[in-house]
């Protein structure tokens, strides 16, 4: 029985992955201008980004409860396994409203094969681990394995990034007022992680040069076994400078390039972490 992955557009993979892998997508809301748009369907994140320079401030909003019944209820009818692997909890509630619906359905169908794992993981982190059920699931891996595999997958996947202005994490509440002031002032690069799914600051660092150098030296110290895995880099319509960390990641590590994937950050994630933002994704030790 084929078993099919749902990912939310949080996970910022881009669609050739989901058709080449038959990934289920379900979006998430992106208001902007008094719009409302769905993330990857009817919106791209080079629209976010261009209208965040212009000064507008985009909000967004999790999958709703009634996007997973219907997804949920016909995967359950025709009898078929889905797993759904959540964007963190402690960044959305649409793991929680996937959960209630998962909870009312399995009270009808208890032996319904459907299943959530609350990532704890944003962005290309989150991609990384789909990716890897996906791959599973082609390869007929039991369904169990799968759940099992997937679960320590996401607890192993390092994030590590920064943005450029701290003013769009100010805004999202991820930073107070001074932070943002001071940092926009001094050139300050904050470097933040995910821990237990919350966005944690790690350092300042002034300059952008020095950033690219401490998320290498990061990467040394909690990774390994570079060569073996797949490397994630997002961006905020920053191409070159994605680039330029690749460069240095196949250098230090001896990562070829094709193990690198490069994507730009979504545009849900983009509306909270701005234009410039720059994302790592590893498995750690």
């Amino acid at each position: 029985m084929a078993i099919t992955i749902l990912a939310d557009s949080a996970c910022d993979l881009s669609e050739h992955y989901y058709n080449e892998y038959n990934i289920e997508m379900i979006p998430l809301t992106v208001h902007l201008q008094s719009k409302d748009y769905r993330d990857s369907i009817d919106i791209t994140p080079k629209t976010v980004y261009d209208a965040m320079r212009e000064g507008e401030a985009p909000k967004t909003s999790q999958a709703s409860a009634n996007q997973f019944k219907e997804i949920f209820t016909s995967y359950v009818e025709a009898e078929k396994p889905l797993l759904y692997i959540a964007f963190s909890s402690e960044l959305s509630g649409t793991c929680q409203a996937a959960k209630m619906v998962e909870q009312e359905i399995k009270e009808e169908n208890p032996e319904a094969q459907l299943h959530i794992i609350d990532s704890k993981c944003a962005s290309l982190g989150l991609g990384l681990v789909v990716l890897e059920a996906a791959k599973m699931a082609q390869q007929d891996v039991p369904f169990d394995e799968i759940i099992k595999q997937t679960d320590k997958n996401a607890a192993q996947m390092e994030h590590i990034f920064t943005v450029d202005n701290l003013e769009y994490l100010y805004r999202g509440g991820r930073v107070s007022k001074t932070a943002a002031f001071v940092g926009g002032l001094l050139n300050i690069k904050p470097l933040l992680h995910v821990e237990g799914g919350k966005l944690i600051p790690l350092e300042k660092i002034r300059g952008t040069k020095k950033v690219l150098k401490r998320m290498i030296e990061v990467m040394g110290k909690r990774g390994n076994n570079f060569q073996n895995q797949v490397i994630g880099i997002s961006h905020g319509d920053d191409l070159p400078r994605a680039q330029e960390l690749s460069n240095m990641i196949q250098d230090q590590f001896g990562v070829k390039e094709e193990n690198i994937i490069i994507e730009m950050v979504g545009s849900v994630i983009g509306a909270h972490s701005g234009p410039g933002t720059l994302a790592l994704f590893f498995y750690n030790k």
